[in-house]
């Protein structure tokens, strides 16, 4: 099973790139993860609701695009409307996954969120908080959620939760 992480916007913040690194660096002897970094849509100073949606389409073209270069893949979307899951609960839902032999694309949206299109053809749609996370910080803590859940999943001693 592999994971590839769909995700809008590139050249994060060093203190992103860090976090992202090591986490991804952990994960890579249980699970295979790639991201892969999509240009975020061009932005006007002061968007109109119009000018928002046209971004989420365009955005939501590219996911969609690269999702489907890998057709086998589940599409789980972060969505704060998603359903919110315990560390262990994601542990869980990745064992089974990868005993059905899933690969999964995890898509991180824009800034302005997700297209209806993309949310339409998602297999499962995760929020990891009811809190509005900058997405540079999602990378982050969604590298770190895998790298625990995959901990728990190989009893490795980094999980130490009830």
């Amino acid at each position: 099973m592999r994971i590839r992480i769909i995700s809008i916007g590139q050249k994060m913040p060093n203190w992103v790139e860090t976090g992202f690194k090591e986490y991804h660096k952990r994960i890579q002897p249980m699970l295979s993860t790639e991201l892969i970094e999509l240009a975020a849509a061009k932005r006007h100073k002061n968007p109109s609701l119009a000018n928002v949606v046209q971004y989420r389409q365009a955005e939501g073209e590219a996911i969609l695009n690269t999702h489907a270069q890998a057709s086998q893949e589940k599409l789980w979307v972060l969505d704060i409307k998603g359903t919110m899951l315990s560390t262990e609960h994601l542990a869980s839902k990745l064992a089974t996954a990868m005993q059905d032999g899933n690969d999964i694309a995890l898509v991180i949206g824009g800034a302005d969120g997700v297209s209806p299109e993309v949310l339409a053809q998602a297999d499962f749609k995760w929020s990891l908080s009811h809190l509005t996370l900058p997405h540079p910080m999602v990378r982050v803590v969604l590298m770190e959620q895998l790298y625990r859940a995959m901990s728990i999943n190989h009893n490795h001693p980094y999980h130490r939760g009830n």
